[in-house]
């Protein structure tokens, strides 16, 4: 055969753009929305489209931005985190405490956020990945009980702080950026080198996909859910951290909706809700869609009440939007099924935790 026929005969190798843009499939849905929704305030809202703003957006997720990149882990491997903000609650009373206490900002700054991953190990990636017990369980009660150790630690008293360190990484700029957002694109880059360059993200995806085929397979399971749990303590400590210099002080109150924001973020954004697929590209898109959307209500006047309203309905929408994904032929097909069969039964998916293959 000659060399023009295999080249013929070769499959057409893609372009950069064209793999960029099919690895985009997950979360293009979300990607067309926030397009929509940014140029639609432009138009409407004055104000909207300044420098100022678009800056003002990016931080007012900072805290968000950071717990929906550990939780795009937590539900690629399977589970979820309801815990997260507890945990940010209580490494923000423990940074103002060691502060109080004349501790260095930079090591203290460290130690809160080795607290969190220590924490989200123990309260939760122990009991997951050694007991196996449910997802649900083991982190719903991690947040009760943490929840009232702020309370008890804190003395339901908020702790001002003033040292310099949490100004640095959340209120200066460098270079005409905002810390956070100089944190949030390093926060960005080490999980995405983390998840496609590395071991653990791909025994990340194995395990999330099928627990026994991946333990079969010789990856270390246990340890993969141990170490995502205590990366989603670490990030919740690094969010809570940032949230002390954004307030100026450490309070007691625990941030509930900052899970549940997080786990809609990283939904919209393509991860499956039963792991084994997505990224944390796509949950930049979803954080962003959140962080538009509050910041257009906020232009609007809206109140604030009803932010956790569309939260819940944001919440509910993705959880819909990634089951019907999994049906063959997506809603029509499910709708012609369920006229078919006359309601049907709910699949296996839905009645069982992911954590328990």
């Amino acid at each position: 055969m000659s060399t023009d026929a295999l080249a013929a005969a070769r499959p057409a190798q893609k372009g950069p753009a064209a793999r960029l843009w099919a690895s985009s499939r997950p979360f293009r849905p979300v990607l067309l929305v926030d397009i929509v929704l940014f140029v639609g305030l432009s138009v409407t809202q004055d104000g909207f489209f300044k420098w100022m703003n678009m800056q003002n957006i990016l931080s007012s997720v900072s805290v968000l931005w950071i717990v929906a990149m550990a939780m795009t882990f937590v539900l690629i491997s399977g589970g979820f985190d309801l815990s997260v903000g507890a945990i940010a609650g209580l490494c923000s009373v423990f940074l103002a405490k060691v502060l109080e206490g004349s501790m260095p900002g930079v090591p203290a700054l460290i130690l809160t956020i080795l607290l969190g991953g220590v924490v989200g190990a123990l309260a939760n990636g122990i009991f997951i990945g050694v007991f196996r017990l449910s997802v649900f369980v083991v982190t719903l009660a991690s947040m009760t009980a943490l929840s009232g150790v702020v309370l008890v630690w804190s003395q339901t008293q908020s702790i001002y702080v003033t040292a310099p360190i949490v100004s640095q990484i959340a209120v200066n700029s460098y270079l005409g950026l905002q810390a956070p957002i100089w944190i949030m694109l390093g926060v960005f880059v080490v999980f995405l080198y983390v998840q496609n360059r590395t071991y653990f993200g791909r025994d990340l995806y194995a395990t999330g996909g099928s627990f026994q085929a991946a333990r079969l397979a010789g990856i270390r399971t246990t340890l993969t859910i141990v170490m995502v749990y205590a990366i989603s303590g670490a990030a919740a400590g690094l969010a809570g951290a940032i949230g002390v210099g954004r307030v100026g002080a450490a309070t007691p109150q625990v941030d509930g909706s900052v899970a549940l924001q997080a786990i809609a973020a990283v939904l919209l954004g393509g991860t499956s809700l039963i792991g084994g697929s997505g990224g944390v590209g796509g949950t930049v898109f979803g954080v962003l869609f959140i962080g538009i959307l509050q910041n257009g209500l906020n232009m609007a006047g809206v109140e604030s009440s009803w932010q956790y309203i569309v939260t819940g309905v944001i919440l509910l929408l993705a959880v819909l939007g990634d089951r019907l994904g999994r049906v063959e032929g997506g809603l029509g097909g499910r709708i012609k099924r369920l006229f078919r069969r006359g309601g049907g039964t709910p699949d296996a998916t839905c009645a069982v935790d992911p954590m328990e293959d």
